[in-house]
């Protein structure tokens, strides 16, 4: 593969999947070698931000979490759905009726949501019962032109206990029933991926983008004009690296082997 490490200015970090899988009685079991591969690289001097699809808790307390598993992390570094959807639900006049995990519920308390005229979908884990789903379908089915804007559009992560079905997958249900398309916030949008840049300074062609999805973290990557690695642990499977479509510039076990290569380069 190509040197995927050449002229790299700027490393964005997936977060589930490739410093951690989330789950389990402590919120989630670090991945080997991960927290020190994130200090090595911010010691490096290169520009680092993570860019995360995670929907199930505010960024505060999603960035409180990876502290307590002993990451160098700041909600300042943290590129994330819910802030992006805020943004735009201000500047369109939008008024959410939100079918989001109970915990994101914060991020959305200075939109006005009374009368709502479009729907936010997140990953609502145990919310995604029929009845949230079909009460979300009849706000939509009620527009005249309908709304939805979803945080990702992932079909799957992985946790402690096994894979999980991700936003994505009820996107899809809600897209079908109302014969509307959704607007994504988020992995892959090209929007997601160039905020992330230019928070950095970054331009694309001298960043790397380091993921477990070969469709929202690699392909979306690539799409924007950057280069993308991914690792070979959370929802990571021998069948992506036969993916029809999406080729990673290089597969890395791990996040510690990508930074292995990428600093011996410096």
């Amino acid at each position: 593969m190509a040197a995927w490490w050449r002229a790299v200015r700027g490393v964005l970090l997936d977060i589930s999947g490739v410093l951690y899988d989330s789950g389990g009685d402590g919120g989630g079991t670090p991945i080997a070698g991960s927290a020190e591969a994130v200090r090595r690289i911010k010691a490096s001097g290169l520009k680092l931000r993570f860019c995360t699809n995670e929907t199930q808790a505010t960024r505060g307390k999603f960035v409180e979490k990876l502290q307590g598993l002993g990451f160098d992390i700041s909600v300042a570094e943290v590129t994330a759905p819910a802030p992006a959807a805020c943004r735009i639900l201000k500047e369109r006049g939008l008024r959410p009726h939100l079918l989001v995990h109970n915990d994101l519920v914060p991020e959305f308390a200075e939109l006005d949501k009374a009368n709502p005229n479009c729907v936010v979908i997140g990953d609502a884990a145990e919310n995604f019962t029929y009845a949230n789903l079909n009460e979300a379908f009849r706000v939509l089915i009620g527009m005249e032109k309908p709304v939805l804007i979803s945080l990702g559009r992932g079909r799957y992560y992985k946790e402690t206990d096994g894979l999980k079905l991700d936003v994505g997958a009820y996107m899809k249900a809600l897209e079908y029933a109302c014969d509307v398309e959704a607007e994504v916030v988020g992995k892959p949008a090209k929007p997601f991926f160039e905020s992330a840049l230019a928070e950095m300074g970054v331009p694309p062609q001298q960043a790397v983008m380091i993921g477990d999805d070969i469709v929202n973290d690699v392909g979306g990557a690539q799409q924007c004009g950057m280069r993308a690695v991914q690792v070979r642990t959370g929802k990571y499977r021998p069948c992506d690296e036969n993916h029809p479509h999406v080729k990673p510039d290089a597969y890395v076990n791990n996040l510690a082997e990508a930074v292995d290569i990428l600093l011996q380069q410096l």
